[in-house]
């Protein structure tokens, strides 16, 4: 679910607050910034709005949705050098809701001229933050839902807490054509700072149509008792009487770890370049993906050897799999139907992030087409991540030890309930992982107290939260020592019984070339140790081999939903843990580039309906990363961090092992060998006894 998002009023004495920027259009000779992947500036944003408010096309009451840097194509990109120019541009999505009409424009700041324009038909942009607003005054407003409301005891509306909820596609009876919908949900507080989804209202069901602010229709499946209690969180409301659950008093605190580094971090930041270690890397933003990795490469001897052009996440999908009224339609894309980037927090030190910190401000637009300032929206910093590679030998007593140490680049994103930390982790020996942290509120729904849920699991009295899981589509464009890549799935393979394994404990690994589309399209098997390489096509080691980066799959579970649902029509990216495809610029969102009220098929499934050959191609892989959330009284009333992710590593991409190199930090450790059995650590040891 949804909140508003960051709001250009928000005042805060902190340095990481969301901030209204004034800017003023720039020259319209400039190239823009000193590469071409640096994200928006402020004045860029107010150029580009400029230029479209004066263009013929440009319809009076036209709304901004996103406003982003229009990325160049990729040949251009890798063959800048600095000091070159190029045509800097962005790219617009915009509504006009007296026209019902969505667009979509390319302007050049280079020339201050819009380059495109084409309506787009029969599609729905993400919602903006000026609509949530509206959408829960209008609600709140209405004398259907006030009845609804009065029925159920509640006379204060002040106290409702509405989520406007995406519609999903409830078919062409319930969805109007050209109707632009939101289904909000109804919460009553019992305060201000009252946590609402403690008392859900059940089977009251809101649709409104968002160009006309006007509710369409107020379903009442029947009253259920709101719950009868709390569950609140926040420390000051934590212990007051009947909260769920109960705690007299406060634990005493834990006594505080400070993490310093007294001669700075390792890493250098130069505009959005990063330097740290034998990594090189641009980090990105956009309203739609949040935080964008960009042209990650590796120095190895002194050459600097290409892993990926572009890693991002692509799209995240919520079905729910409770079939009562108020849940069925639960199955929201957190990014197609709202944006990650509009979405993302304000990060503060010592509270999301830890250590010697770097910032990175995020921009996005407000309906105007001026910027916003996202303060500190990306964290970036050092972790130290225990041994990197130890050997003792027992004979002469000498131990050697390396630390790895890994560069976390981090954001935080609030879609409703839910709260969602995205973290990409690079290490000293090659590998990168990517890793999502899910907490916040479950989603909740009421039912009589004592009654036992069938699909989903009682978290206090009278309140339940329903099974649901959780899809994360990372959209990997690999270029693994050069642009030319290939696919491979690896098993683990029994030797059959015969002269090749006389002893019966033979096993080998067994590799398929995945040529085309629908060949890359794959599950998991933990049983066979399945794994996926992609190999550079364009090198060979020393060894003879070809240079690779090993896929180890993560958590997983194919989707429960029926076939013919409405959550298996649209979010088909799901059934698969593996895609590939060519790259192509047009092709950037697992389910399409507009999700809302979008029945499906789009995404993958249409990208991949020719079967394209992916043999020496430039490569773009699709990793699904799934979060099966059986939910727990423990989830509730905010859910300690669930982690799931994925891990990439070189396989055959060096000599061997890149951490050789890497000196000592401090005293090494030297085992005690006297009696042969004991270990020990020498002052200052670092080994991680």
């Amino acid at each position: 679910m949804l909140s508003v998002g960051p709001t250009p009023d928000i005042e805060s004495p902190r340095e990481n607050t969301v901030t209204l920027l004034a800017a003023t259009p720039q020259d319209s000779d400039t190239a823009g910034p000193g590469h071409p992947l640096e994200p928006l500036a402020p004045e860029e944003f107010s150029t580009a709005a400029a230029v479209l408010r004066a263009d013929p096309r440009f319809p009076e009451g036209t709304r901004f949705v996103y406003l982003e840097l229009a990325e160049p194509p990729k040949d251009v990109v890798l063959g800048w050098t600095p000091g070159a120019g190029w045509d800097r541009q962005a790219a617009a999505v915009l509504r006009n809701p007296r026209l019902r009409a969505t667009y979509e424009a390319v302007v050049s700041l280079s020339t201050s001229s819009v380059v495109s324009w084409r309506p787009v038909e029969g599609v729905q942009p993400p919602m903006m933050a000026e609509e949530f607003m509206a959408c829960e005054e209008v609600v709140r407003a209405d004398p259907r839902w006030q009845e609804a409301m009065r029925a159920r005891g509640v006379e204060d509306f002040s106290l409702v807490m509405l989520d406007p909820w995406a519609s999903g596609y409830t078919g062409p009876g319930d969805d109007p054509a050209g109707r632009r919908l939101a289904r909000p949900l109804s919460f009553v507080r019992s305060g201000p700072e009252d946590n609402g989804y403690a008392r859900p209202v059940e089977g009251l069901i809101v649709t409104v149509d968002l160009d006309v602010m006007e509710v369409l229709e107020v379903a009442d499946h029947g009253v259920v008792p709101l719950p009868p209690q709390p569950g609140n969180y926040l420390p000051e409301l934590l212990t007051e009487p009947g909260n769920v659950p109960a705690f007299g008093e406060l634990r005493a605190p834990m006594k505080p770890i400070s993490i310093t580094q007294p001669e700075g971090p390792s890493f250098t930041v130069d505009g959005h370049a990063v330097s740290w270690g034998p990594w090189r890397l641009r980090v990105g933003f956009t309203p739609r993906e949040g935080l964008v990795l960009h042209d990650i490469g590796y120095v190895d001897k002194g050459r600097l050897r290409p892993v990926l052009y572009r890693a991002s996440l692509s799209e995240m999908f919520v079905p729910y799999g409770d079939p009562r009224p108020t849940h069925w339609n639960k199955n929201v894309f957190d990014e197609g139907e709202y944006g990650l980037g509009w979405l993302a927090n304000p990060l503060e030190l010592g509270c999301d992030c830890l250590g010697e910190i770097h910032y990175f401000d995020g921009h996005v637009n407000d309906q105007d087409g001026e910027p916003v300032r996202i303060g500190n929206a990306i964290c970036m910093h050092e972790e130290d991540a225990s041994i990197g590679w130890k050997h003792t030998d027992f004979r002469t007593g000498r131990a050697e030890v390396r630390r790895n140490r890994r560069l976390v680049i981090s954001m935080i994103a609030t879609v409703g309930n839910y709260d969602y930390g995205f973290y990409w982790n690079l290490y000293l020996d090659g590998s990168i992982e990517f890793e999502i942290k899910l907490t916040g509120i479950l989603s909740t729904g009421a039912l009589p107290v004592g009654e036992d849920p069938v699909f989903g699991t009682t978290v206090a009295p009278g309140l339940m939260a329903p099974n649901h899981e959780h899809y994360f589509s990372v959209r990997l464009d690999m270029q693994v020592d050069g642009q030319r890549n290939n696919l491979l799935e690896v098993d683990s393979v029994s030797e059959p019984a015969g002269p090749g394994n006389p002893h019966g404990n033979a096993w080998r690994t067994r590799r398929t070339h995945l040529a085309s589309e629908s060949q890359a399209q794959r599950l998991p098997d933990p049983l066979a140790g399945r794994a996926w390489l992609v190999s550079s096509a364009e090198t060979t080691t020393a060894l003879g081999a070809r240079p690779s980066y090993k896929i180890e799959p993560g958590p997983y579970t194919s989707p429960l939903w029926q076939d013919g649902s409405e959550q298996a029509d649209r979010g088909g990216f799901a059934t698969r843990q593996l895609w590939a495809t060519p790259y192509d610029p047009a092709e950037r969102f697992a389910a399409g580039d507009y999700v809302a009220q979008n029945p499906g098929p789009d995404g993958l499934v249409a990208y991949t309906a020719g079967d394209r050959p992916l043999v020496d191609a430039d490569l773009v892989l699709w990793y699904t990363v799934g979060a099966h959330h059986v939910v727990r009284p423990e989830d509730w009333p905010v859910m300690p961090v669930t982690k799931v992710g994925f891990h990439m590593k070189p396989f055959g991409f060096f000599d061997g092992n890149p951490m050789l190199d890497l000196p000592a930090e401090g005293s090494h450790c030297a085992p005690t060998v006297a009696g042969g059995t004991e270990g020990g650590c020498g002052e200052g040891c670092t080994c991680g006894h």
